[in-house]
């Protein structure tokens, strides 16, 4: 049976309609791995910042760059990671808390930060920060010679005019040790007997008890 004019051109049309529908389907790119689960194609994710890195400048837990002049704030899985944070303040250093025993050192963080700030003003709150190497060696281990503060354990050098100076208790810092921090107490009447020095500690037992090394 021949087809009249008017359905070859009905069917010509039908076959045209199929052909660009097969060809806009064959064009959609569907997401791997980030599917809704409706079957739609993702809309694309707004990229965000690791937890813990980024909502506050150098925060609780996070991690810097080598340096302690210059440094920038790095996700504690990178490998220009040297140290993270373990303790945050606000201020200045002679007018705030005290940083944890064993901090390594400290960072200084002026009004307008080197790379990141908290809000997106451009400027991040005075500050510092109490910091712990990632890796050994640590300063602020006992005897370890270094370090923001002194504590029980430590060895220290006389660097006159009545002062001392923390140095490593191995003998391996540039000064070698001569007295030993073997106790905190209150007062320096609680120190022991065979005591022959008394180091300014701070804190709530502010007088380190020191004997020869």
């Amino acid at each position: 049976m021949r087809a009249s004019a008017s359905g070859r051109r009905s069917i010509g049309a039908l076959c045209a309609l199929l052909l660009a529908l097969a060809v806009l389907c064959g064009c959609q790119r569907w997401s791997s791995g980030s599917d809704s689960g409706d079957g739609a194609p993702s809309a694309g994710a707004t990229p965000t910042r690791p937890s813990g890195y980024g909502a506050v400048f150098l925060g609780v837990d996070e991690c810097s760059s080598f340096g302690t002049t210059s440094f920038t704030e790095v996700p504690c899985t990178s490998e220009r990671a040297a140290a993270r944070v373990i303790a945050r303040y606000d201020g200045k250093v002679a007018d705030g808390p005290s940083c944890p025993a064993t901090t390594d050192f400290v960072l200084h963080i002026s009004q307008t930060a080197p790379a990141s700030d908290e809000d997106g003003d451009g400027a991040v709150p005075q500050g510092y920060a109490c910091m712990r190497k990632l890796e050994p060696p640590h300063p602020g281990d006992p005897g370890g010679g270094g370090g923001p503060r002194t504590i029980v354990g430590d060895c220290v050098y006389s660097a006159g005019s009545g002062q001392v100076r923390e140095t490593a208790c191995d003998g391996k810092g540039k000064k070698p040790p001569e007295y030993k921090v073997t106790s905190a107490v209150t007062a320096r009447a609680k120190c022991p007997a065979s005591t022959a020095l008394y180091v300014q500690l701070g804190g709530s037992k502010p007088v380190g008890c020191a004997r020869p090394v």
